[in-house]
């Protein structure tokens, strides 16, 4: 199993990027891991958001495979505690999937094809957080979850 996260746009503090390499890191203990930057679109002063979705939208959807197992990080998705995430990755090893693609959007969120073209919908928190923050968030929680799995003594209940 792969797991990738994909986020559209480049994360402009290093504060985040220095976290998110840190946990990038230590997650090559336990799994193939990744992340993928969509380009932010050009000329996007231009286009309304419901365009900029759109292009956005065909932008992913343009990079992936028929088998890929997609998870939107979503404001409306399904909250979960960690012990409940780190079952969800287990499971996943199961699952058959080559690549399990957990994906950040931009400023305005999915595209309806990417609505569509998602198995399923997790939210970090029922409070809003930059789309940049998530990434450091969410590469924590996999880490985290990884270390539950193997009975480590990252996390505590």
């Amino acid at each position: 199993m792969k797991v990738e996260l994909w986020a559209v746009g480049k994360t402009s503090f290093d504060y985040l990027n220095d976290g998110i390499a840190i946990y990038e890191k230590r997650l090559k203990h336990y799994l193939t891991f990744s992340v993928q930057i969509i380009p932010d679109l050009k000329q996007r002063k231009n286009l309304n958001q419901e365009q900029i979705k759109t292009k956005e939208g065909e932008a992913i959807l343009k990079k992936m495979k028929s088998d890929d197992y997609l998870i939107l990080m979503d404001e409306r998705g399904k909250m979960q505690s960690s012990l409940q995430f780190a079952d969800m990755m287990d499971k996943f090893t199961y699952h058959g999937s080559k690549r399990i693609i957990f994906l950040i959007g931009g400023a305005y969120g999915f595209s309806d094809a990417v609505y569509k073209r998602s198995q399923r919908k997790i939210s970090l928190s029922q409070m809003t957080f930059s789309h940049q923050m998530v990434r450091l968030f969410f590469v924590e929680q996999l880490y985290r979850a990884m270390t539950i799995l193997k009975n480590e003594p990252y996390h505590h209940e």
